[in-house]
């Protein structure tokens, strides 16, 4: 199957007249940064977090439950293996950690949107597990496989967007065993943008891993990184059979993972800064470590999903100075490890795309651009702490996102940015508005949103008085009218089929 759809991607007449028809999206190119990153933590600071971290591993350890085969390589290697217990040597996680690559190409489906996670890059995907959605016309509701697909088609149109995502939402009324099929064919073949695999279980990742030979090649997916996927940590300190099986099946076919722990601050980590950075290197390192236990050269992204608590309510906070505060220094603790890192979103734990909402979000996307952050998931459409999936928001988010892109850029000082022959044409007491500097540079002299409304009170009442979230569901609505599905060999979209089909007859549905 997988030989046949390689054959046609080949040169195929089908291909071709597809590629011909179809319509194309712009979507911006990667952040490459200009601006320095910010840090807070000093030199002293980072080296007694290191130490600390060390001593976790070394003397209180890790736990790996349900994971012989785990506690078997740790053991190889040199670990203290106790029960489940495992206890790293001072050292030797960061030994091991050090065959990672510090930077990884995810291969696209169209080449153009190929996207380098690492260095000075920040790659932006959109929201990631919520399984309620929210729209202005159907409320808060359980998501759906059509809400999956128009997440996935938002994401497609979305100019400022790099990366497709994995569970934009998650659609209940798919059964759970099942749900990962569709919603990597949906990526597949909805988007040509770079996408995420299914981590629920291990038999699922491997899953992604075929759908990706089909779409790819076998071949090509084990000489390139062609997916991404989200290995979460069980914080303090623990990690599950489920989801390290589901990394060791991507590390073994050389695809990326992002070895991130979930901490709530005050509840799964410390209250303080220095102690939580303390734990979220720590477990990164023994994750990172194991992967290349796993496979030596296995891509791996440092990951730190941080929030904190309301000590009242025990609800998560987001957009936080404490947040922002270790989004900073764990982004100094990755560079230290030569490793990609990935952190902060569009974050906020209000209920509606309200002000509270931009606030939030606000705050959380500003410190992953200035913390360095090289892939940011949850960039958009990120609503009620991560319980909701919300259009308007994505959309809303979406549009911020160039915002980052020009932020990034930094100041330009060469001759027409100088602009001293604007100044000497003006002179003084006259407008820059019909100077020939101006006129040569108002096109690209500012970015512009696609969704804000700067018109007139007059024009803005007249033309309904709307609001942000009235604006956002006109762009949905527009945007989805306008979309049109990117050109797939007829040859694949049918292997892929039919391997869905396949899977999903081999076993019955289970919604647990």
């Amino acid at each position: 199957m997988a030989e046949s759809a390689r054959r046609a991607r080949g040169g195929g007449g089908a291909a071709r007249r597809a590629a011909r028809t179809a319509v194309s999206f712009e979507t911006a190119r990667y952040i490459e940064r200009n601006i320095p990153n910010f840090e807070v933590l000093t030199e002293e600071a980072l080296e007694i977090i290191e130490q600390n971290a060390d001593a976790v591993l070394e003397e209180i350890g890790v736990n790996f439950p349900d994971n012989p085969e785990a506690l078997a390589l740790w053991r190889e290697a040199g670990a203290d293996v106790q029960g489940e217990r495992v206890r790293i040597p001072r050292g030797l996680a960061r030994k091991l950690c050090s065959t990672a690559p510090s930077t990884i190409t995810q291969v696209a489906r169209n080449r153009d949107r190929d996207v380098v996670i690492g260095g000075r890059n920040l790659v932006l995907a959109p929201v990631y597990g919520p399984p309620f959605v929210r729209d202005a016309a159907g409320g808060r509701r359980y998501a759906t496989m059509a809400d999956f697909e128009k997440f996935v088609k938002l994401g497609y149109m979305s100019k400022w967007l790099h990366h497709s995502g994995g569970t934009v939402c998650e659609p209940t009324d798919i059964p759970v065993n099942k749900r990962h099929l569709d919603m990597l064919h949906a990526h597949m073949t909805l988007s040509d943008k770079p996408f995420m695999g299914s981590v629920t279980e291990p038999s699922r990742a491997q899953d992604s891993v075929d759908m990706c030979g089909i779409l790819f090649g076998k071949d090509f997916v084990q000489e390139n990184t062609v997916m991404t996927s989200l290995i979460n940590i069980n914080s303090p300190m623990t990690f599950d059979d489920v989801m390290m099986g589901a990394l060791k099946v991507y590390a073994e076919n050389n695809q990326a993972c992002i070895i991130s722990p979930f901490i709530v601050g005050g509840a799964m980590a410390p209250v303080s800064v220095a102690g939580t950075l303390t734990q979220v290197l720590a477990e990164t390192l023994a994750g990172i470590a194991y992967s290349q236990l796993v496979r030596p050269g296995a891509p791996v992204i440092m990951g730190a999903f941080v929030t904190s608590i309301d000590m009242n309510s025990g609800a998560p906070t987001f957009g936080t100075p404490e947040a922002a505060h270790i989004t900073y220094g764990a982004g100094q603790l990755a560079r230290r490890l030569n490793l990609p890192y990935r952190s902060a979103g569009s974050f906020t734990g209000s209920k509606l795309p309200d002000a509270q909402a931009a606030y939030e979000t606000s705050n959380s996307l500003n410190m992953g651009l200035l913390s360095g952050v090289n892939f940011m998931l949850h960039a958009c459409g990120w609503l009620e702490g991560g319980l909701v999936s919300s259009f308007e928001k994505f959309v809303m988010d979406a549009d911020q996102l160039g915002t980052l892109h020009h932020l990034a850029r930094g100041v330009e000082i060469d001759v027409n940015a100088q602009a001293m022959d604007a100044i000497r044409e003006v002179g003084p007491g006259g407008h820059y508005l019909g100077c020939a500097h101006t006129q040569s540079n108002f096109r690209d002299a500012f970015w512009k949103s696609d969704l804000l409304d700067y018109k007139p009170f007059e024009t803005w009442s007249d033309e309904g008085a709307r609001d942000t979230q009235s604006l956002a569901t006109a762009r949905v609505e527009k945007m989805l009218a306008d979309y049109q599905q990117p050109a797939l060999d007829p040859t694949i979209r049918e292997a892929l089929d039919a391997f869905v089909a396949t899977r999903k007859a081999a076993e019955p549905d289970s919604f647990s």
